[in-house]
């Protein structure tokens, strides 16, 4: 009776070991069917992202060679703007803009003691260069500029001389110095002939300003400290007679220039203006300078224009030209006499007498 018991519990416990067994390698089976199945694809997913990204700079890197071409491609497109800003700003400038555009030139150059006269011919000139012209904004700013200075330069080119090589031309050249009071006029005389000596050319000096006793002193002061001869005679002496006997001096003791010092006179003073005028007659100089002060504007073209009409100019010097920063009354005098500038006075030596240049004049205009 024991035995079958015993087998019976033998085949029981068999049984539960198998069971076991069986449902050991189920779950086994399991985890690492579901390991590989789950957690494989998730990481080869996240690593193929990876290289896409790191695939994609390089991708990026080739899409900003583009970026490079597109401003090659942006530049026609700017060169079309470029094109069509032309084709708005070209236009014609009619009468009345015309107008308006000139009104704040011709305000400048009345600041800058421009004559009337001088405006009205500049203000011709760029009208006939604006006015119902195609023009570009840039190219109305060329034109205005180069109109104003071929204009200006027109003008105070006017029959040019050289004095030095005019003297040549006669011997004694005389030259006759007139102006009003104050205006260089003495100094002036000094100075052309310093500028004489250091061109070898010998000079002699009239002292016709018989009208003031200081006025020979002065004369006779520059005359000693530059060793030049100076006629003279006494304080209301005949002024015509002084350079008269200038000239025979010089005719006599061969010497090549005569250097004639006038009153100042007012160029509205008709007695005064008479009497230079016999001076003239008599003295028949080669040359007539105006000598004006550069800073007095347009008094210093009225007194040009003056004199002018009196007794025909040949030439202008200008003096304090240093301290003149506007430089009209260069252009006016030139202008409304219609005769040349030959020097202009920088200063209180001997030596500051520089030849007449129209840059001078375009630099001080801003030109």
């Amino acid at each position: 009776m024991q035995k079958p018991k015993k087998e019976k519990k033998e085949k029981a416990i068999k049984k539960k070991k198998e069971e076991v067994k069986e449902e050991k390698p189920k779950p086994v089976i399991e985890k690492p069917k579901e390991e590989p199945i789950v957690e494989e694809p998730k990481k080869e997913k996240k690593s193929f992202f990876g290289f896409k990204k790191k695939k994609e700079k390089p991708i990026e890197e080739k899409k900003e060679e583009p970026i490079i071409e597109e401003p090659k491609e942006e530049k026609p497109v700017e060169e079309e703007k470029k094109g069509i800003f032309k084709k708005i700003t070209t236009k014609k400038i009619d009468q009345e803009q015309f107008e308006k555009l000139f009104w704040e030139l011709e305000l400048a150059l009345m600041e800058n003691n421009v004559a009337i006269e001088i405006i009205d011919k500049i203000k011709q000139d760029l009208k006939q260069n604006l006015v119902d012209k195609p023009l570009t904004r840039t190219k109305i700013d060329e034109t205005i500029k180069n109109t104003l200075k071929n204009s200006i330069k027109e003008i105070l080119e006017v029959d040019k001389i050289n004095l030095l090589e005019k003297i040549k031309e006669k011997k004694p050249y005389v030259i006759c110095f007139v102006g009003i009071n104050g205006s260089g006029k003495t100094t002036t005389i000094a100075r052309i002939a310093h500028l004489l000596q250091k061109n070898n050319i010998s000079s002699v000096m009239a002292a016709s300003d018989t009208f003031r006793a200081a006025a020979i002193d002065q004369i006779q002061h520059h005359a000693d400290k530059l060793n030049v001869k100076l006629i003279k005679q006494d304080y209301g002496s005949d002024p015509a007679a002084v350079a008269f006997d200038a000239i025979k001096h010089a005719e006599s003791k061969n010497i090549d220039v005569v250097l004639i010092d006038t009153a100042g006179r007012m160029h509205s003073n008709a007695n005064l203006l008479d009497e230079m005028k016999k001076i003239i007659r008599v003295a028949k100089p080669d040359m007539k300078i105006f000598v004006g002060e550069s800073i007095t504007g347009n008094d210093c073209t009225e007194q040009a224009k003056k004199f002018n009409q009196a007794i025909e100019i040949d030439g202008i010097i200008l003096t304090k030209a240093d301290v003149d920063e506007k430089g009209g009354a260069a252009l006016s005098v030139s202008y409304i006499t219609k005769k040349p500038i030959l020097y202009i006075g920088t200063g209180q030596g001997y030596n500051d007498l520089k030849e007449f240049s129209s840059d001078t004049i375009l630099d001080n205009l801003g030109l």
